[in-house]
């Protein structure tokens, strides 16, 4: 039998993340979350200002973590994530009181645009031309 060239990744894609890499994730986020709703955190930055890690993406050795947050309310996402590169050595430590891993993670935070692009979405398809394109033949509004 002859084995196919090319990857050998099976039926993932080559970007998709594996198991292992998608539960460390959540542990990852799950642990800051935590952190951060204790309120302990002394930037000044910080202290008064709700946010959520959405998400948290690992790389394939778990060494790297990319932390996506979204302010809650109105905010600069981007202002948020400098803030939190800023006390990251911090919020590393506490993690490793939370989780126990072979190493822990190194973090980056990144804004998470995807509630920006979701409500531009729905805008665009509240527009009255686009919405008279979707209705049904014979409906009317």
């Amino acid at each position: 039998m002859q084995r196919k060239s090319g990857s050998n990744k099976g039926h993932r894609g080559a970007n998709a993340p594996s198991q292992r890499q998608l539960r460390a994730g959540e542990l990852v986020r799950r642990a800051l979350s935590d952190v951060v709703t204790r309120g302990t955190i002394r930037d000044p930055e910080l202290a008064e200002r709700s946010f959520s890690i959405t998400e948290v993406r690992m790389s394939p050795d778990l060494r790297h973590a990319t932390c996506f947050v979204a302010p809650l309310g109105h905010g600069d996402a981007v202002a948020l994530a400098a803030a939190l590169t800023r006390v990251r050595a911090w919020l590393r430590g506490q993690l490793s009181k939370e989780v126990t891993f072979k190493f822990m993670p190194d973090l980056t935070f990144e804004p998470d645009t995807s509630f920006d692009n979701a409500e531009a979405i729905d805008r665009l398809l509240h527009k009255p031309e686009v919405a008279r394109d979707l209705s049904k033949p014979g409906e009317e509004d």
